[in-house]
């Protein structure tokens, strides 16, 4: 018995075929959504993946050409529809690497630093990794990470994450969220992945920012102290900010200019289990500008009466309706 469970090895079986087609010249935007869904389904499939994409960069260091012939049957199985585990291992193509991932990397180079860490409500976490790196990870966040002798990558599934990247010019570090790739040698900047929509803000060093499939997307390279927002369909957006607004989260503090109250309630509803709701889209798209300290709940929306025209009642589901 592997000791994993059914979902986990599917997982694995669909990391592999998900490796494959990202290969592929042909990928399009399409596909680049349909694997983002898929990473976000669970946490089996985020860890299967980085699992998988750390046996390729062992395979690409220890035997290029091994690497070469498993790209070429992984793309083929993947065609393939209905096929059981063993018949990819079988096939010894791209998704029998990503299910053999503990049974071949101690043959190689011992097993890679592959980790999948998530927050709950309310949650901040600061991740400290190997190479001197950290993350600090916000509430309501899932992402992966995997190193290996010729990168560090990591997958922002959800939420938002700040990187605090140590310089290491042999192994970019590249964070792929919501369809793009940012990659940097050392830096600081902050990635928030929320409902399709991207942001990257730049604290220290450079980033480039880039779609993961092949498109006319335009590629953006943000210096200290810009932003890029891409919304979900796409357009991206530069702008000048203080860094220092974009990180106050780490102390519990949200920063907005200009946000509409439904981006500032989705928001606290991150950091409380008691949710708030808003009684009717005209009020949602209120703007607001002003610093909300994370605190008591009701000292929170009691702060947001300050800010707007709005008070707060209890509902009968248990929430609470913001009204004018």
């Amino acid at each position: 018995m592997s000791g994993r469970t059914i979902s986990q090895e599917r997982a694995a079986a669909n990391a592999g075929a998900w490796l494959a087609r990202l290969q592929r010249d042909d990928l399009t935007a399409a596909d680049a959504e349909a694997f983002d869904a898929w990473l976000a389904e669970t946490p089996d499939n985020a860890e299967a993946y980085r699992e998988a994409l750390a046996v390729w960069h062992e395979f690409e260091a220890v035997a290029p050409e091994v690497g070469a012939e498993l790209a070429e049957l992984g793309r083929r199985q993947a065609l393939r529809q209905g096929v059981s585990r063993r018949r990819w291992i079988v096939g010894g193509g791209l998704a029998a690497a990503a299910a053999l991932t503990v049974a071949v990397l101690p043959q190689i180079s011992g097993q890679p630093d592959v980790q999948v860490y998530a927050t709950g409500k309310g949650e901040h976490r600061r991740i400290a990794l190997s190479d001197g790196s950290t993350i600090d990870l916000n509430a309501e966040s899932q992402l992966s990470v995997a190193y290996s002798r010729k990168g560090r990558d990591v997958v922002l599934a959800d939420g938002e994450a700040i990187f605090d990247v140590a310089h290491d010019p042999k192994r970019p570090f590249v964070v792929e969220a919501s369809g793009r790739m940012v990659r940097v040698l050392g830096t600081q900047f902050d990635v928030r992945n929320r409902d399709r929509a991207l942001s990257v803000t730049v604290a220290r060093g450079k980033v480039q920012v880039s779609p993961v499939a092949a498109s006319s997307a335009q590629a953006f390279v943000l210096t200290p102290g810009q932003r890029l927002r891409i919304d979900p369909e796409g357009v991206g957006r530069l702008a000048s900010v203080d860094p220092a607004e974009a990180f106050g989260w780490r102390t519990g503090r949200l920063v907005y200019r200009d946000e509409p109250l439904a981006d500032v309630v989705a928001d606290l509803n991150r950091q409380f289990v008691r949710q708030i709701e808003i009684s009717d889209p005209e009020l949602a798209r209120m703007p607001i500008t002003g610093v909300i300290v994370i605190d008591d709940q009701d000292a929170v929306v009691a702060r947001l009466g300050l800010m707007l025209p709005v008070r707060s009642v209890p509902s009968e589901r248990g929430t609470l309706l913001l009204r004018k």
